[in-house]
């Protein structure tokens, strides 16, 4: 029975029951792509201090996306989500200013020198860099202004409802997509080893590389393993329990992805969302618009590297991948014969030309479980279930289990116009002393009507007239808009041109579209509340602390002692560079809690040249990766 099915949800009536699906945009023609495949709002980088260092924009493209978003009520939401030194505040707040004027909905920041500036009224969003897991720092956010939460992705569901018990602000959660190691904003390891840091948009991945593990002692339990490589985050099957929990906006990870991701992940959730929606009438879409699609979503067709709820539903031994960080894809079969140009594959699925297939091997492309070495291949031509490639690999074997990490054909359908997203309008259209009107209302209550004077001449044949009036006033196709209704009453009596009724039906629609942008509004900015107090009175290098309006906001808000964040280098000595709710010891069938008579001894890991201490807190449930910096 799933933890949906036993537990009552806590009381939500303060919090907003509409539903908010989140999905990444990289830039203009990505984030219009995730609205048109159901997004409710995209989150985009700025032209500069976003957590993605590659994925900014102009303000020209972010004005353009919120002018499209705002047809579909749909808002986008601008990352700014860095720390910044005191020499960047000026400029962000002048860019604060060009996004809010640009459109924008919200901004989403990290860093809290940002509230001492000049703002405009521009609703602001807590990043999840901010460390978000108790109800007492939500509390705080909220006070200090912050009308949205992003959660840390490693809560569980009971934790999640005793923040939304506190809080009246929307709470945030990632849904899917890949999962930081560390908790966000505490990891310093980049930044340690290669001076690129992580709380600064350019995280260099050294998680994702291979590594060795050993005790204490010297016993190697793991060589050349990925062993902080996580599977990605898919909560598909807690979406309801994550809503009853508390959840209102649930974000999609990926603004570094490829479109056909942004695409088909959004529609998958979409649909998931929508069926929940159906089956709940206390709680609505905070968008306009459905969507129709010319694919059939699938999530394991997409960049994943497997799949995991990570700790929603507490702690499970399925959390990380250490064979490969790559995307494997999805399993089609296995190699039956190696022949000189082509293979034999037993498989239930189709090929096409253009496939691309993985396996794994060993040293001695030998078939284990224990294989580690990740190889691919590409389909030049599929006849059956024999497929001919460019080069047949010498290690590929009889017997070795096959996966597609690229669908030629699902590509294909994603590559092209995938969807289509439609308001709901009844159409009135009725005769009057001096020739027609026609009045439009959507779905949500906006109006608009445009009208024709013009003599009036009865009809030859009525039903043929009906049939006229219906026909051209359906055709609403390259519009935002679908007729659900057309009424017309006693108009069939009196001829009307077809081109009459086009005119008539253009004019309305662009009305309407125009109506509905001029009544859309921007969320409105949460108040402050200066005598806020911060949930604790010292901050260490973990407070991310790197100019001195954050400080200042700090201390104004009770906090006695407020260290450097780790990024201005004033800590050289070895410290913890990752706290992570994943823990090599579990992983291992080492935990003093699960196995009686083991000790929390450290470990040593070895990434490449450089070794780390890994220290286990067992009370927090936490695993600290322990080193000092190589940074001068």
């Amino acid at each position: 029975m799933s933890t949906a099915e036993i537990y009552n949800p806590v009381s939500l009536s303060h919090i907003s029951p509409a539903i908010e699906l989140l999905a990444p945009a990289k830039n203009l023609e990505y984030g219009k792509a995730a609205i048109m495949h159901g997004a409710d709002a995209v989150y985009i980088g700025g032209p500069a201090f976003g957590a993605r260092a590659n994925a900014g924009n102009s303000i020209a493209d972010i004005a353009e996306l919120a002018q499209f978003a705002h047809q579909y009520h749909a808002q986008v939401f601008v990352t700014l989500n860095t720390i910044l030194t005191d020499a960047e505040l000026a400029l962000a707040q002048d860019l604060i200013w060009q996004i809010y004027d640009a459109g924008a909905d919200a901004l989403i920041v990290q860093d809290m020198g940002i509230l001492g500036l000049e703002l405009p009224p521009i609703a602001l969003h807590a990043s999840t860099q901010m460390d978000n897991r108790s109800p007492e720092k939500v509390t705080f956010l909220e006070q200090v202004g912050f009308s949205q939460v992003v959660l840390a992705r490693e809560l569980n569901l009971s934790q999640i409802r005793d923040v939304a018990a506190m809080a009246q602000t929307r709470l945030e959660f990632f849904i899917h997509g890949a999962l930081c190691v560390s908790y966000s904003g505490q990891c310093y390891v980049s930044h340690a080893f290669t001076n690129r840091s992580a709380n600064k948009g350019q995280c260099s991945q050294m998680c994702r590389l291979p590594a060795d593990l050993t005790t204490r002692q010297g016993e190697v339990l793991a060589k050349n393993a990925h062993l902080l490589s996580l599977k990605d985050n898919n909560q598909t099957d807690n979406l309801a329990a994550l809503i009853d929990a508390g959840i209102r906006s649930f974000k999609i990870e990926g603004r570094l992805k490829d479109i056909s991701y942004v695409k088909n992940i959004t529609a998958h959730y979409r649909q998931q969302l929508d069926k929940i929606l159906a089956q709940r009438p206390d709680l609505q879409r905070s968008s306009h618009g459905l969507c129709s699609y010319n694919f059939t979503p699938d999530p394991e067709k997409s960049f994943n590297r497997g799949k995991t709820d990570y700790f929603v539903n507490e702690r499970t031994a399925d959390i990380s991948n250490f064979s490969s960080p790559k995307h494997v894809g999805e399993k089609v079969g296995k190699v039956v014969k190696v022949a000189k140009d082509h293979i034999v594959v037993s498989a239930g699925v189709s090929f096409n030309n253009g496939d691309g297939l993985c396996y794994f091997v060993n040293n001695h492309g030998d078939v284990q479980e224990s294989d580690k070495k990740l190889q691919g291949m590409r389909v030049n031509r599929a006849a059956g279930e024999q497929l001919f490639l460019t080069q047949v690999p010498n290690d590929l074997k009889p017997g070795m289990q096959l996966y597609r990490n690229h669908d030629q054909a699902f590509e294909a359908l994603l590559s092209k116009d995938s969807s289509s997203r439609k308001i709901g309008v009844s159409m009135q259209l009725s005769v009057s002393a001096s020739g027609f009107n026609l009045a439009l209302q959507d779905a949500h209550g906006h109006q608009a009507s445009a009208s024709i004077i013009c003599e009036l001449t009865p009809a030859r044949d009525a039903e043929q007239a009906q049939k006229t009036i219906d026909k051209q006033l359906a055709k609403l196709g390259s519009s935002d808009f679908v007729a659900t209704d057309i009424r017309s009453e006693g108009c069939n009596q009196w001829f009307i041109a077809a081109s009459a009724l086009n005119g008539m039906r253009r004019d309305a629609i662009t009305a309407l579209q125009q109506q509905r942008l001029d009544d859309y509004q921007r969320p409105e900015q949460w108040q402050r509340d200066d005598s806020a107090r911060f949930p604790a009175n010292h901050l260490s290098y973990l407070g991310n602390v790197i100019n001195q309006q954050a400080k200042a906001f700090y201390q104004q808000h009770g906090v006695i002692d407020v260290q450097d964040g780790y990024e201005l280098n004033t800590v050289r000595e070895s410290t913890p560079l990752m706290i992570t709710k994943h823990c090599l010891r579990y992983s291992y069938n080492l935990c003093p809690n699960e196995v009686e008579g083991i000790k929390a001894e450290p470990m040593v890991m070895r990434v490449g040249g450089d070794e780390l201490k890994l220290i286990f807190d067992c009370q927090k449930c936490e695993m600290l990766v322990v080193g000092a910096t190589k940074q001068s």
